[in-house]
């Protein structure tokens, strides 16, 4: 398939969550032998925190400074290809969106990585920037990084013709295990931008198992966190960690924390790819509650919940050998099922499900 994306970002990983995920899908993509374009705008805060040049193989980065000034390449790149997507938090959805509608390519579609919180701004009456006005019926298929109840109300509530799901992912090939950095090495790590819909989470099971267990080693990587974050003497922050080091920070660690943003835990079945990365580089994971949870990795097994500051102190007092095949489990599961190229095939099946002309 000849695929066209308008994004986000592929080229910074720098507060967000999409770079990564797109790296591993677009890999896999080239590797099964699809070509893929990828529409950027060049913004100053990604210019400057870029730690990715090119898509692999014969991928295409296509970064732009206006979408006026690509109107005429998109529209090139479109005609005749076999699946054109715009996403959410795309800058220049709506514009993509019009010339997606516009164009030949054989399927119209829109992936949403973020469906809780778009579902919550249409649910309360919100204007969400990047979806078209007239909402998500003019696209052929939804795709969703979030499945469960999420896809009845795509569908049935805000008029979706077709919502699947295609979930976060991992690439193996960048996450894996790795030996242990001594900047990085802690007890617990934790991993992600900071968002005040996570805040409370964070200071019950990671700082305050911190002031607990002062006699451990925590460490943070992320950006945004605010000046009155509470520090602690035993809690060490890295600001800003590119995917390359992510193996080295989990690796690093005797175990991680993974915690779910708000609206993602409400919907349940949305699993973040912090969760998958861990797993890949067969780190012990410590995560919190939430419906589907158990469709992805199984609990007690590969992965560890925990609700309480004293859930996390128990789980680190458990034996190295214990927590190092809870690790190992999880990482043979990932392997298994959850790669981006589990996730591609999924997308390939889809496609294939459609006419043979759409259009």
């Amino acid at each position: 398939m000849k695929v066209v994306i308008f994004g986000l970002t592929v080229s910074s990983s720098w507060g967000n969550g999409h770079a990564t995920l797109w790296r591993g899908l677009c890999r896999a993509m080239v590797q099964l032998g699809h070509r893929v374009v990828f529409f950027e705008r060049d913004v100053p805060y990604y210019a400057e925190n870029r730690d990715l040049e090119q898509l692999p193989g014969n991928g295409r980065l296509i970064l732009y400074s206006s979408f006026a000034e690509i109107e005429s390449v998109a529209r090139r790149e479109l005609d005749g290809s076999d699946l054109a997507m715009t996403t959410s938090y795309c800058p220049d959805g709506r514009r993509a969106a019009e010339l997606i509608f516009a164009s030949n390519a054989a399927i119209h579609a829109f992936y949403d990585l973020d469906t809780p919180v778009t579902l919550s701004r249409l649910n309360e009456g919100e204007e969400v920037e990047y979806l078209p006005a007239e909402g998500l019926q003019g696209f052929d298929l939804v795709l969703s990084y979030t499945g469960g109840k999420a896809l009845q109300e795509l569908q049935f509530r805000w008029g979706a013709r077709r919502a699947e799901p295609l979930y976060g992912s991992v690439d193996p090939a960048s996450h894996f295990p790795v030996a242990a950095v001594p900047g990085y090495q802690s007890d617990l790590s934790y991993l992600g931008t900071y968002a005040a819909d996570r805040q409370a989470q964070l200071e019950r099971l990671f700082v305050e198992t911190a002031r607990a267990l002062p006699q451990l080693r925590f460490i943070l990587g992320g950006a945004q966190y605010p000046q009155d974050f509470p520090w602690t003497p035993n809690i060490y922050f890295v600001k800003h960690m590119p995917p390359p080091l992510h193996p080295a920070f989990f690796c690093s660690s005797r175990a991680t924390l993974n915690i779910t943003r708000r609206a993602m835990a409400d919907y349940g079945y949305c699993p973040s790819g912090r969760l998958f990365e861990a797993a890949a580089c067969g780190v012990p994971i410590l995560s919190d509650a939430w419906e589907g949870l158990d469709h992805f990795l199984t609990p007690d097994r590969e992965i560890l919940i925990v609700g309480s500051t004293e859930d996390v102190v128990h789980a680190l007092q458990r034996p190295d050998v214990e927590l190092r095949e809870i690790g190992k489990k999880a990482r043979q599961h990932v392997l298994d099922k959850h790669t981006a190229r589990h996730r591609v095939e999924a997308l390939e099946r889809v496609c294939e499900s459609f006419p043979a002309a759409c259009r």
